[in-house]
Order: C-alpha cells, then sequence, then structure tokens
C-alpha cells in the first residue's frame, strides 16, 4: 500500500469508525469496504467475512454481503480453517487452491461446492480481550497475489489501530464519568454524615456508623441511604454540582 493510498484508506476507515456505535457495526463496514477495494485491484470479484473472537469463543460477526457471512459461517461450524487459524497465529493464512491444499479437506470441498476457490484469512488485533480475522473469498485461484495480501493486511493493521484507539477513548470517557459519579456519591454521603452529627450530636465516626447500620439492616446502598436523609430533610432530591 503506497503512501498516498495508505492515507486515504485510513481516512476512510476513520470515517466508518465515527459513523458506527460499536464494533461489530465497523467491522461491518469494514468488510464491505475491503471487498470492494480487493476486488477492483483484483479484477474479479472478492467476498469479506468478519470472525471476532472473545474468551477463546469463535463467532462470524459481519459479511461485505449475505454470501459472505454464509462462508464464512462454513468454518465456524467445522471448527477450523484458514481464517481460525489466523485467528490463532496472529498471522496470514492463504489458502490459494482448494483443490489441491491438503490442510482442511472438508472445509475446501464445502468451499468448492459454492464456487469459492480460495481464501486469505486475515488477523485484525482489537484490544486485550478480543480479536477479529477478516476472511476473504475469491472465486478464482491466483487472486491473491503478494500486492493484494499486503494491501489486505493493511487495511486490517490500519482499523486494528482505529479501534484500539476507539476503545482506549472510551475506556478513558468510561472512568471519567466513574470518578464523577464516585464524587457526587462521596458528596451526597459527607452531607448526610453532618446531618446525622447534628440532629444526634454525635462524632463523624458515630454518624457514619449509623449510615452504614441502617444502610445494612434496609439491605440498600449506602449512597442511596444518604439520599433518603438529604430527601427527608429538604421535603426534595438534592443534587450535588461540580465546576468543569
Amino acid at each position: 500500500m503506497t503512501n498516498n493510498a495508505g492515507d486515504e484508506a485510513a481516512l476512510q476507515l476513520q470515517d466508518l469508525l465515527m459513523g458506527t456505535e460499536n464494533v461489530e457495526d465497523f467491522l461491518g463496514r469494514l468488510a464491505e469496504f475491503s471487498a470492494a477495494t480487493l476486488s477492483h485491484a483484483a479484477g474479479a470479484e472478492i467476498e469479506c467475512g468478519v470472525t471476532l473472537q472473545r474468551r477463546k469463543k469463535t463467532m462470524t460477526v459481519a459479511g461485505s454481503s449475505p454470501r459472505a457471512v454464509i462462508l464464512d459461517r462454513i468454518e465456524q461450524n467445522l471448527g477450523d480453517g484458514p481464517c481460525i487459524v489466523a485467528l490463532r497465529t496472529r498471522s496470514v493464512v492463504l489458502l490459494a487452491d482448494v483443490d489441491t491444499d491438503p490442510r482442511w479437506p472438508e472445509y475446501q470441498m464445502q468451499l468448492a461446492a459454492q464456487g469459492v476457490r480460495s481464501t486469505l484469512g486475515v488477523p485484525l488485533e482489537i484490544g486485550e480481550d478480543a480479536i477479529a480475522a477478516l476472511n476473504f473469498f475469491g472465486s478464482d485461484t491466483g487472486l491473491f497475489t503478494e500486492d493484494i495480501i499486503a494491501e489486505a493486511s493493511g487495511f486490517a493493521d490500519l482499523a486494528g489501530r482505529s479501534l484500539r484507539l476507539a476503545v482506549r477513548i472510551g475506556t478513558a470517557q468510561s472512568r471519567a464519568e466513574d470518578l464523577q459519579a464516585a464524587m457526587e456519591h462521596r458528596t451526597s454521603i459527607d452531607l448526610a454524615c453532618g446531618v446525622v452529627m447534628a440532629q444526634n450530636r454525635c462524632s463523624q465516626e458515630e454518624a457514619m456508623g449509623i449510615l452504614t447500620r441502617v444502610s445494612s439492616n434496609r439491605n440498600q446502598k449506602l449512597r442511596d441511604v444518604a439520599a433518603d436523609v438529604l430527601k427527608n430533610l429538604t421535603a426534595e432530591e438534592v443534587r450535588t454540582h461540580f465546576d468543569a
């Protein structure tokens, strides 16, 4: 993939990522984009299915067409093939000719019945707990040349980097929201503790002990007990506020 082509592909993949709501949706768009681009480069139709692996379980999650999904699921049903090996070894796996390759005879026989003559499995790193693979299907042998394989690997690398960045951003946002919620809950508990101290003329430690016992007796979270205390005091829900 040349620099110009790589830059253009990166921009297109970023647009795809920005226009999707989850990983599966992005992988579906990626399958369509990759299949169309490789078909144009090869001068013949190439279809693409996507296999996702989470916690050692693999499943077909997307395809460039309904037929691509069906083709990808052949391998899932059999439990072995180039795409699964690509996931396991984190490397590109080529099945150049279904008639002559000795590795997966049952799989290759089913591909041949579907008019598929060659396949290419390309791993796509997503994050710590998941990995995907692009499973390309060709209607003839000789379609997956070195240039085509390099281009497919380039898509997977760019897409993986985009996804990992999105996951990191999403994780950071989630942590920030969790911290904000924790700060608000802490403030509510501190305010409720002050109310109990005033009502019972006790220390902060004793007031916290009272709130904790109520929480245990009611089988209710401490922050909810605190909210009830403040609500009873003001006859309306108390909302905390933090400056940005």
